[in-house]
């Protein structure tokens, strides 16, 4: 029951973070710039792999050239590679949106947790780190994922406990992307930020799963962002670490 009820309120503070940037619409307006960027960046890498897809699975299955039922299957392969590069383009569409927007979240993310001591740094100071830290999330999630991809081909198992698995490995991974500007400016390193979200796994799971649902509908990931950055703040004030926080004024105009 606590661990139903811990994600339950991970997906509150989502639409606490809804709420919040609804009362601020220039703030919602403010993050919307990078996330449109990279919604176009992933937009014309989707299109490349629909297009290339077909050539993308006969490259990937030239064992099949003398089966009768090739193109069967090599329309199937192509069509696990598009939902594939789906899967992996809203697995790091926060992380580069993050890259992308690193001035622009970080003021979001400061104005909805307004912090006494933060350990404030310029963004071209902790840019280069921010991306070392996604090279790494991104590669603990890979090893979840690439075993999922091939476990989603076995019939029954693929098709009922493969995406709940991978939804929730993609929603925590999600919530460690966008927590990770408010706990570092707590001064949290990326070891300490995992381990303070693997202690509280239903909180991170139920905030980051539903991110994630909504990032699979294509443009919502984009007007979602800065309610997500908003939330992962509320999330990290309220939950995470609230022993390092003031009220939160109101933003300026």
């Amino acid at each position: 029951m606590r661990s139903l009820r811990d994600f339950t309120s991970g997906v509150g503070f989502f639409f606490q973070g809804v709420g919040w940037v609804a009362k601020n619409g220039r703030w919602w307006l403010f993050g919307l710039i990078p996330a449109l960027i990279a919604f176009a960046v992933y937009v014309a890498a989707l299109v490349f792999l629909v297009t290339n897809a077909t050539e993308l699975a006969e490259f990937l299955t030239p064992f099949a050239d003398s089966w009768s039922w090739r193109e069967l299957f090599r329309t199937l392969v192509g069509i696990a590679v598009v939902l594939g590069g789906l899967a992996v383009a809203v697995l790091t569409f926060a992380a580069l949106t993050l890259a992308i927007g690193e001035p622009f979240y970080e003021k979001l993310s400061a104005a909805v947790d307004v912090l006494e001591d933060a350990d404030e740094q310029p963004w071209w100071r902790t840019l280069p780190r921010s991306i070392r830290d996604s090279l790494v999330t991104l590669f603990y999630v890979l090893l979840f994922t690439i075993p999922l991809f091939f476990l989603g081909f076995v019939p029954v198992v693929g098709q009922t406990v493969v995406p709940v698995l991978g939804a929730a490995v993609s929603g925590f991974f999600l919530t460690v992307e966008l927590t990770t500007l408010a706990l570092e400016r707590r001064g949290m390193a990326r070891k300490e930020r995992f381990a303070l979200l693997r202690a509280n796994k239903g909180s991170a799971l139920g905030f980051g799963v539903a991110v994630f649902l909504l990032f699979l509908v294509p443009f919502v990931a984009v007007i979602a962002m800065p309610a997500a950055v908003a939330g992962a703040a509320l999330l990290v004030r309220t939950r995470l670490a609230p022993g390092t926080r003031r009220p939160v004024p109101p933003p300026p105009a």
